[in-house]
């Protein structure tokens, strides 16, 4: 399980304003020889065994929560993707289809990643599950009345209730703390079998250590890799909470209004491993959200002999591996809970315990066993005090019965 300590301020709160992920690196035109290029750029759909998963499923009754900076709907390769949304920034429109904020490309770049349908097919960018249905959640990392940190509480609980399956967050506070209304938010998915997915981070864009929501416990966090699988010094960072490891360098994504942008970062490996839990939940249908993120990790391939690897987690994500290995039952998420993690540090931080929203999972304060008490020698603590104690006792003790009883004889005889 995952064990991080909390001191929140208010300085680290506005943290997630600088949380963008992605690098872009070039614009690409919207030509249909553009898209053709685009398509073929996609490297990630052979190399992670994502083609071969669509054998199998392609992602159909599967819902993605993208909370960004909202999805273009419009542009050709994700008509038909979006399904709902709402706007959490106070800058866009009420369906949460208008891209806010300053890097407000970022979502829909994200948004292609995980689901996107390709142009006619066979161009444009496709997702790892192009028939999932998407929400737009938008929210803006600048400006507006509401801060981020309350913006990504609320936008959770909004995916949660409008039947999101996975949430998808491509952001960072850059400090592996977080508010306590995440407590609340991320418990809640928790508690609703909501898979929650989020980026590492770029050392690139400054994120030297891995930071919330990718260090809460439960979630499953996402690094980058180079184009040769090897973990990337720019477009990622590492941390002990990594999971998985997916493309993050040589990526294309859609852009507002049907453009694309070439990009790196773990704002485009956090999609692509969206989309491929998407997959899972749609082969099994049935399987909870901790045997879906454990069925992911253990067909990971590994990397190194250390598992999990401080530097790339349980290994580079398989997808036709995690839809047909055979893998075992669990009974708990192996990232852990966060209701466990709040009854056991925010009471430690002097906190009251702070109760998720809707139905609860079982809190265990302690499931640790007590160690077996071990009896003191008597060269230890009281020494023979003990056995002297009880000897002088039971020798009055007879010495009275003794006494009674001749006073007793004394009497009969005198009569």
């Amino acid at each position: 399980m995952r064990v991080l300590s909390f001191r929140a301020s208010r300085a680290s709160a506005l943290a997630l304003v600088a949380a963008l992920l992605a690098i872009p690196s070039a614009t690409i035109s919207a030509s249909p020889a553009a898209a053709d290029q685009v398509r073929e750029r996609q490297y990630w759909l052979q190399d992670y065994r994502i083609e071969q998963a669509w054998d199998i499923t392609r992602g159909a009754g599967v819902r993605i929560a993208i909370i960004d900076t909202g999805i273009d709907a419009t542009h050709p390769d994700l008509v038909g993707a979006v399904v709902g949304g709402a706007d959490f920034s106070g800058l866009g429109t009420a369906d949460g289809l208008t891209p806010v904020g300053p890097e407000r490309r970022h979502g829909t770049m994200v948004a292609s990643l995980a689901a996107g349908r390709g142009n006619a097919g066979v161009e444009g960018v496709i997702g790892s599950a192009p028939e999932a249905e998407l929400l737009s959640v938008s929210m803006s990392f600048g400006g507006g009345s509401v801060s981020p940190d309350e913006q990504v509480a609320s936008a959770v609980r909004f995916a949660v209730d409008n039947g999101a399956d996975i949430i998808s967050l491509s952001l960072t506070r850059n400090t592996r703390d977080w508010p306590e209304s995440w407590d609340r938010a991320f418990s809640y998915a928790a508690a609703n079998d909501v898979v929650v997915i989020a980026a590492a981070g770029n050392r690139g864009s400054g994120t030297v250590a891995v930071g919330a929501p990718a260090t809460m416990p439960g979630v499953l966090t996402v690094g980058g890799v180079d184009q040769d699988g090897l973990a990337s010094d720019t477009a990622s960072s590492q941390g002990i909470t990594i999971g998985v490891m997916a493309p993050s360098e040589g990526l294309v994504g859609a852009t507002p209004g049907g453009g694309y942008v070439s990009w790196s970062g773990t704002s485009g490996a956090t999609p692509i491993v969206a989309g491929i839990v998407a997959l899972v939940r749609s082969a099994y249908p049935s399987m909870d959200a901790a045997n879906v993120i454990n069925r992911v990790l253990v067909t990971a391939n590994r990397v190194t002999d250390t598992i999990p690897d401080p530097i790339y987690g349980y290994g580079l994500v398989d997808a036709y591996g995690a839809l047909t290995a055979d893998v075992p039952y669990v009974g708990a998420n192996p990232l852990g809970s966060i209701d466990e993690w709040v009854v056991l540090h925010r009471k430690l931080e002097g906190n009251p315990t702070v109760v998720p929203l809707g139905p609860q999972s079982p809190v265990v304060e302690n499931d640790q066993a007590l160690p077996p008490r071990i009896p003191a020698r008597e060269d230890e603590s009281l020494g023979v005090l003990p056995y002297v104690v009880t000897i002088g006792f039971a020798t009055a003790l007879v010495v009275i019965l003794l006494s009674g009883g001749v006073l007793v004889l004394w009497r009969v005889r005198k009569r």
